[in-house]
Parts: structure tokens; sequence; C-alpha cells
């Protein structure tokens, strides 16, 4: 090779270098001009925990199984547990998959919710787990917090063992309504009603999950006691990916984040078919028909 092949052959290999960065910088962009949104990373396992959550409570009664996929949480005598997320959400579609504590657990609650860091005038969406004897079904309670208001729970028996195995327990939030989904199947909706009134969460939220002693009013209105002989009650999470926008963007609500799209502003016919027979079959328990507590039910339920 002469000296001035050898120069051209450099000066080719640095081109096709500099050419090949200039792509990979491109397609950064081009990425980040279509989130626009910042996202948790879509990382798997405890790599995912690691990135997207932290332990909040009782380090000593977690544990991590799987290699790292199956955080667990568990209940004795001394201590619960629980681990929130890292960062804070404006929107999203939040989910994890749950395995819920077998045979006794009365008494027992396991949950996964998100709640702004505010005091009392707090936003949250929950769902409750409200272990149960065994034999008997656990029930599902969720509940909306609005501006430090709720007291707006609903109820459901669930249509499998939710002990047996994992199941996808997800939220849907954006400006137009909430979801709660039981794997694919909608159990519950709160649309957004402002404009007549009715108030709709919008503050940053975390998103955390916990198992804690709820014997005072869990199970038969706290008639049912947690057996202790039983201890300790474990509950586990795997699935630590998050599909939300961070609450330091201004563009949670942006069209194009996908959980804002046309499709998730309303059910579509087979999903609204789903969630009203959980209502006719599966509900045991709804604040808009409570006559006691609302003699005049609140402004949603009539939507």
């Amino acid at each position: 090779m002469t000296s001035l092949d050898g120069y051209k052959w450099r000066c080719s290999f640095a081109f096709g270098k500099y050419e090949q960065m200039a792509s990979a910088l491109l397609l950064a962009l081009l990425l980040m001009a279509h989130l626009d949104c910042p996202f948790a990373r879509r990382l798997y396992g405890l790599d995912g925990f690691n990135q997207n959550y932290a332990i909040t409570w009782g380090a000593n009664h977690v544990s991590y199984l799987d290699q790292g996929r199956v955080v667990q949480l568990s209940l004795d005598r001394s201590s619960g547990s629980g681990f929130g997320s890292k960062l804070d959400y404006r929107s999203g579609f939040f989910h994890l998959k749950i395995k819920l504590p077998n045979k006794d657990s009365a008494g027992v609650v396991a949950t996964f919710y998100l709640s702004s860091r505010t005091n009392a005038r707090h936003d949250e969406l929950d769902y409750e787990f409200l272990g149960n004897r065994e034999g008997k079904p656990i029930t599902l309670q969720t509940n909306i917090f609005a501006n430090g208001h709720g007291n707006r729970e609903q109820r459901i028996h669930l249509w499998f063992d939710p002990t047996a195995d994992f199941h996808d327990y997800k939220i849907l939030w954006n400006a137009y309504q909430i979801v709660f989904f039981v794997d694919d199947t909608p159990i519950r909706v709160y649309k957004n009603l402002a404009s007549i009134g009715v108030e709709y969460p919008s503050q940053p939220m975390q998103i955390l999950a916990s198992i804690w002693d709820g014997d005072s009013w869990a199970t038969d209105g706290g008639r049912t006691k947690i057996n202790w002989t039983h201890s300790p009650f474990y509950a586990q999470f795997q699935g630590f990916n998050i599909d939300g926008c961070s609450s330091d963007s201004i563009t949670c609500s942006s069209p194009n984040l996908w959980w804002n799209a046309g499709s998730y502003r309303e059910l579509n016919p087979a999903q609204k078919a789903a969630y009203q027979h959980v209502k006719e079959k599966y509900m045991t328990y709804d604040y808009c028909y409570d006559k006691t507590r609302y003699p005049t039910p609140p402004p949603e339920c009539y939507q």
C-alpha cells in the first residue's frame, strides 16, 4: 500500500465512523421527538425494579425470587413492607403483576396504588386486596381520591383464584378517563367530568405497593382478625417496566403518548360489554348505590 492509499483508507474509515455516529445521533433525536415525554426505561426483572422502584419501608421483610424477577413483600407481627417508584407521574398506563397471599389471609391487605405526595388534598388511585379465611373469596376494592376527597369505594369478587398465579392489574390514567383493569378486563371506569364539577385526579403521583395489617376493617368489617399463627404472609410482584410520563414534563397530555390516543379515551364495544358483565356478576358494593352514605348519589354516578 502506498502512502497515498493509506491516507485514502484512513479518511474512508474515519468518514464511515462519523457517518455511523451521526446516524445514531439522528435516530436518538427522532426518538426523543416522537416520545415527547420522559419515560422510565423499559428494563425487566431486578434491573427493571432497581431502575424504576425502591423499597420504602420494611426492608428486612422484602426478598427477591426467580433471579430478581419477583419481589416478595411479607407481613408478620413485627412489620409489613412496601416499595414505590422513584419518579412521580402525571399520566400513563401503569401495571403490576401480583400474586396474593394464599390460604388464611383474613385481615391482610395487599395494595397497588398511585398517590400524590400532598397530604390533605391528595389524589390517589387504589387497588386494595382484602384477605379472607381459607376457602372464602378475596375482595378487590378500588377507590379514587381527588383533591383529598375519597369515599368512592367499589368492591368485586374475582372470577379466578388470585393466590394461584400472577395476574396483571392495570391503571390507565389520562386526561379523559381512569380505567382499572384486571388482565385485559375493565372493572372500573371514572370519566373526567370536571365540566360538571366532579373532581378529577391531576396531581403528580407515585406508584406504590405494600402489604400490611388491616384487620381493624378489612375482613367482615373488622370482625375477622388476622390469625398470626399463619404468618408470615407473602404478596409477590413482577413486571416492573413503567409506561408513564414523569411529573417534570409539561407534555403529559400530549396525543403523541400512546395512552392519550383516541382509542384510550373511552372503552371500545368489547370492553364495554366485559365491563358490564363484571358489574352485573362480580360487583358486591358500589358507593353510588349506598343510600345510607349518599341519599343523593354523587354527580358522577349519573353518567
